[in-house]
């Protein structure tokens, strides 16, 4: 089996406030050298051996259903695969 971790993002340009509100509350204690905080989410998807194609099971399920292409984007790796 092998599991692979989906990050999903803001897009660059897409106001980021729960990544603004967590940069407010670290310049509260006083940590005023950190310049952003992006927040993001990643999903662990296991697949058995037999999949045929990773990489199209990955971007379908991506693409379709974690993704809002509007705000978000995504990257993926493949992580150990599992014994």
């Amino acid at each position: 089996m092998k599991t692979v971790r989906i990050y999903v993002t803001y897009k660059p340009s897409v106001f980021d406030p729960q990544g603004a509100s967590i940069q407010d509350a670290i310049h509260t204690l006083g940590h005023d050298e950190v310049n952003k905080v992006t927040v993001g989410k990643f999903f662990d998807v296991t697949f058995d051996d037999k999949t045929a194609s990773l990489d199209d099971a990955v971007k379908d399920i991506a693409e379709k259903l974690l993704v809002n292409f509007n705000m978000e984007t995504y990257k993926y790796e493949v992580l150990e695969a599992e014994k």
